[in-house]
């Protein structure tokens, strides 16, 4: 509990506004909501046995058992052909680091604040946060999930569905404003995926999910008009476009065999390559007030990525593809449209200049075993004493404040 005396400190670290923490879906979110038809085959859970898991060149694959069959038993989301675990990697927080192991577990066995509100909320009470935008679980980073599905009518229900649960119930009252909604797309269609922010941005919602890669979705680049009709109703509504790391389903490595440290440590590298996608697209010609935001992508490469593409636009626009597109350099656009997000990146602070203060957006990550939950403070506090305090509350609510469309005290209004 913060004293009287911290309040009025100067030096008072301010409540925390996370851009990117995550939920994981409670059971009933698709069989309460789906119509009667579709419950058998929409996303339920079961609780089987794993067979055989493995996470190598940045691909997860794991295998469900059958009723019977030796293995630890989990919970599993069943979706058309879809098998998917949950993890300790889903829910790690509350567990020493050298005990987060990639393995199986049930609802029993995770933090509640991983799917209950009021959990979750006294859970951001002792990490110093205020406010937090979740990203999906079962769905993906980006709704991939339903993407992927054969059945696009039950897919686009799929879609609804989660947003009507996130807005409606995850955010609903009992968040008292503290729960930010972050909805989904059905992504193969660009028409509906407007008509979807549209129909959300109504209801108060000003973010959505996207996949900083595409194409290795198996869908259009953003360098094309295939996107247009969503990209426009993000600009019309002020619907922020945000980017996970992994929303292209490929999380970065080297080589098939590749150990996962690998990939952890150049998570930032599919953010890297989607920004100078997104700077060289022309889209933020076209949408003047279009705004994307990368999570967990931290924020230290972006200096020399931003050097670079400036020189590259000056030297090379005239064979490089952008002269009629590209007005400016690209630098000039990241400053208007382009938040870096980040937990823990004491270099990136260093050079914050380069970046720009109203450029980034601090968050906890919570509940993944990269999380610095319960210590999102003192770890603010210790790579944030070199800022002036206007800084930091920018850096650490402001920003969120004012891209979010949050009331001055960092709560989502809804309607």
């Amino acid at each position: 509990m913060e004293t009287k005396e911290s309040k009025e400190s100067p030096r008072a670290f301010p409540r925390i506004i996370s851009v990117d923490d995550h939920t994981v879906e409670p059971p009933n979110v698709w069989q309460d909501r789906l119509p009667a038809k579709y419950r058998d085959v929409g996303p339920r859970v079961v609780r089987a046995p794993l067979k055989e898991m493995t996470f190598l060149g940045g691909k997860f694959a794991p295998v469900m058992g059958a009723p019977g069959d030796d293995g630890p038993i989990g919970d599993w989301w069943v979706y058309e052909d879809l098998h998917r675990p949950l993890t300790r990697l889903d829910t790690a927080v509350g567990y020493d680091r050298d005990e987060i192991k990639l393995e199986v577990i049930t609802y029993e066995q995770m933090r509640e604040g991983s799917y209950d509100v009021p959990a979750r909320l006294a859970d951001m009470d002792v990490n110093h946060v205020q406010s937090a935008l979740c990203f999906p679980t079962f769905p993906r980073f980006c709704g991939q999930t339903f993407t992927e599905a054969k059945d696009r009518d039950l897919g686009l229900l799929g879609v609804r569905a989660y947003n009507d649960w996130m807005v409606d119930e995850w955010c609903g009252p009992l968040a008292q404003g503290r729960l930010i909604p972050l909805t989904l797309v059905p992504l193969w269609d660009a028409e509906l995926a407007a008509a979807e922010v549209r129909r959300n941005a109504a209801r108060g919602v000003r973010a959505v999910a996207f996949s900083e890669i595409p194409p290795h979705l198996g869908l259009p680049s953003v360098h094309g008009d295939d996107w247009d009709p969503f990209f426009r109703a993000c600009d019309e509504t002020g619907t922020v476009i945000a980017m996970h790391i992994g929303s292209s389903s490929r999380m970065p490595s080297t080589s098939a065999d590749a150990p996962p440290a690998v990939g952890s440590t150049i998570t930032f590298a599919n953010c890297c390559f989607s920004m100078v996608d997104w700077l060289m697209s022309g889209k933020f010609e076209r949408f003047p007030n279009l705004k994307i935001m990368y999570a967990e992508g931290q924020i230290g490469w972006i200096p020399y990525i931003l050097e670079r593409a400036d020189v590259v636009w000056e030297e090379n626009r005239g064979w490089g593809g952008v002269a009629d597109k590209v007005r400016k350099p690209p630098s000039e656009y990241f400053a208007d449209h382009v938040y870096g997000c980040f937990f823990d990146d004491a270099f990136g602070l260093k050079n914050l200049d380069a970046i720009g203060v109203g450029n980034v957006l601090y968050e906890t990550d919570y509940p993944h075993s990269d999380s610095t939950w319960p210590k999102s403070r003192e770890v603010g506090e210790a790579q944030m004493g070199h800022l002036d305090a206007d800084v930091v509350d920018r850096i650490v609510r402001r920003n969120a404040i004012d891209l979010l469309g949050l009331t001055d005290d960092g709560l989502w209004a809804g309607e």
